[in-house]
């Protein structure tokens, strides 16, 4: 199982901080199309995916215990 965690706007779009998702053995790109399909309101091209605090690669591939963090584009001032 992959730990997800939903940051700012992505927190609000799904309703919740954190969930599970089965995608051990899958790519970052799999986890891409696995949002998309649960969640298909959210801007997944401007999201960012970084697992155990380091940006991934879609062809990264997930092991069971991960964390995924989706970090949605930042501004500021």
């Amino acid at each position: 199982m992959i730990k997800l965690y939903y940051f700012a706007g992505l927190r609000e779009m799904t309703g919740k901080a954190e969930e599970m998702a089965d995608l051990a053995g899958q790519t970052v790109g799999d986890l891409y199309g696995w949002i998309t399909d649960k969640y298909p309101d959210m801007p997944i091209s401007s999201v960012r995916i970084a697992i155990n605090e380091e940006y991934a690669l879609p062809t990264d591939v997930l092991q069971d215990g991960d964390i995924a963090a989706l970090i949605p584009p930042v501004s500021g001032g």
